[in-house]
């Protein structure tokens, strides 16, 4: 018995993970096949930051919550040194004031000195819940707060590495979660020893204890010569018109990086909507890279925050700021195809 109740409270304090097969639920309304009109909009909602701030270098990783009136982004700065999350307020979503560093790495923890952002935010109960990226490998924390600017850490990852020879062996990182019912799901990417990168989900009843699905990957690399051949990453998830929809960062082999779409009905098999990226942005700042999606659907469109930079590096350095473009649905015979 002492030795049950020790791997329990072990499991409940490390985030250990068994595995299901399970899906999301139904989406609402019957499937429909709209087209999807994009507008970008020319210059980014959130520059980088002055010389000596937290995001002086890169502003990138949004994830937006709508609460009482206000948008909160919750984005990633780095500064040369190290990655932390930030956050910015906004009434219309393209204004934004910023109210500084809100979460650092803890050296003395599991998370070491390099990061801790790429992060996925939600409103739960009337408190702010953050799904995080840090640590040498990279591993999911969850910190909560109940104003967006104080902050209280789960003291170990809640969303560990994959077993050996697992798909997510060598790392688990850019979350992004949903609450549906009485569960919560999150996507995110999974490296395995080959420094594969794609697609998985996983769920959960309070955030911190995780089943990962037994079938993942859920998305796999895109074909040779593809946008994203490479690497998947940065999924953002959401429910309309009878479908599951992501948007998701694809990686080729120049380092370049742009935005795809898929959709599914039971969020666990995916297709690919298109062969293209869906958007692209002004080559004035988003010439080499546009990542990091986080959606809101408001009033019958999408919102779409995004990083974007002018220089192809996988990881910072890229002169990162944030942007926005809308997208709008019609019946397929009132607009393009969707995704483009």
């Amino acid at each position: 018995m002492r030795a049950a109740l020790a791997v329990s409270l072990s499991c409940l304090l490390a985030g250990c993970t068994s595995y299901r097969d399970f899906e999301l639920p139904a989406p609402p309304g019957l499937p429909s096949d709209p087209a999807i009109r994009w507008q970008v909009r020319p210059d980014p909602v959130l520059p980088r930051g002055a010389p000596g701030d937290f995001d002086s270098v890169d502003a990138l990783n949004p994830s937006v919550v709508f609460s009482e009136g206000l948008y909160f982004n919750f984005y990633s700065g780095w500064d040369g040194r190290r990655w932390r999350t930030g956050l910015a307020v906004s009434r219309d979503g393209v204004h934004w004031q910023k109210r500084g560093a809100v979460l650092a790495p803890d050296p003395s923890t599991w998370e070491g000195d390099y990061i801790a952002a790429n992060g996925s935010a939600l409103l739960v109960d009337g408190m702010f819940y953050y799904w995080y990226q840090a640590g040498r490998p990279p591993r999911i924390g969850l910190a909560v707060s109940p104003d967006g600017l104080r902050w209280q850490k789960h003291p170990h990852p809640v969303l560990p590495l994959g077993p050996r020879g697992a798909w997510d062996e060598r790392a688990v990182a850019d979350p992004y979660v949903l609450r549906l019912g009485d569960h919560f799901y999150m996507f995110y990417l999974g490296e395995d020893r080959a420094r594969r990168q794609r697609l998985g989900v996983a769920r959960s009843r309070d955030g911190i204890r995780w089943q990962k699905l037994r079938t993942n990957p859920v998305l796999e690399l895109g074909e040779p010569g593809s946008f994203d051949e490479v690497g998947l990453g940065e999924p953002a998830v959401w429910a309309s018109h009878g479908w599951y929809w992501m948007l998701y960062t694809g990686r080729d082999r120049r380092e370049q990086r742009r935005i795809g779409l898929a959709r599914s009905r039971d969020g666990v098999r995916w297709q690919r909507v298109s062969s293209r990226p869906v958007f692209q942005a002004p080559a004035s700042w988003a010439s080499a890279v546009i990542c990091d999606p986080t959606v809101l659907w408001q009033a019958g469109e999408l919102l779409v925050w995004f990083g974007a930079g002018d220089r192809p590096r996988p990881d910072e350095y890229l002169n990162g700021q944030i942007g926005l473009a809308v997208a709008r649905f019609s019946p397929r015979n009132e607009g393009a195809s969707p995704g483009l």
